[in-house]
């Protein structure tokens, strides 16, 4: 499949110089699907859209909702194992969603997000780190700690979060609210609110 897409994407580019921008980019959806169509087989349950490419690692974990749309090179992580130690990841995303180009969601806990979520480019979503924050881990290789979980995420239904924006463990996004492009997620962000900066403070409820 990697090499059909690779094919049909340097087909299309001669075309684009001499067709309408409109046509190509229906040829591209056709190749998106072509692609959603053979990764979906990946996913615990993939009834949404996928864009080429994206990385997958424990997609069996993974069930993604109808008409949520994955960008191009986003990386989805589900650990079950990592140094020896074992985990149950669970990460769902519900119906009318968007994760866009180069974001990353790591879980090795729980991660549930909602409908209707916008969720921008190169965003962080992760329930976990490379080790405890103790002294004893900070003499070992950091891709050698192990991972540690202090809660899963919660992000309710039509919340928005920016560009750049980390939202880290053991935190609850409220129905409705507005995360700023850059902020950092560390504690519960309430309904109808919007939070910016790092770490992220509401500034102001709707």
């Amino acid at each position: 499949m990697y090499y059909i897409v690779n094919f049909f994407s340097v087909l299309f580019f001669p075309f684009s110089i001499i067709i309408s921008y409109r046509l190509v980019a229906i040829l591209r959806n056709i190749v998106y699907v072509l692609y959603t169509a053979w990764i979906k087989f990946e996913f615990k349950s993939m009834k949404g859209f996928v864009k080429y490419p994206i990385y997958i690692n424990g997609g069996k974990y993974m069930s993604v909702g109808r008409n949520t749309i994955i960008g191009k090179r986003v990386l989805l992580q589900c650990w079950d194992r990592y140094e020896g130690n074992m985990f149950t990841p669970k990460f769902i995303i519900g119906r009318n969603s968007s994760i866009r180009d180069d974001s990353h969601i790591t879980c090795v806990n729980k991660i549930y997000i909602g409908d209707n979520v916008r969720i921008g480019p190169k965003v962080l979503i992760t329930d976990n780190a490379h080790g405890a924050s103790t002294r004893e881990y900070l003499d070992i290789n950091p891709i050698k700690r192990p991972l540690y979980s202090k809660g899963p995420i919660v992000v309710e239904d039509n919340v928005w979060i920016g560009e750049k924006a980390s939202i880290m463990p053991n935190v609850r996004i409220g129905r409705g609210a507005i995360i700023g492009a850059n902020a950092v997620v560390t504690k519960d962000i309430p309904a109808y609110s919007i939070a910016v900066g790092n770490p992220a403070k509401v500034i102001k409820f709707l």
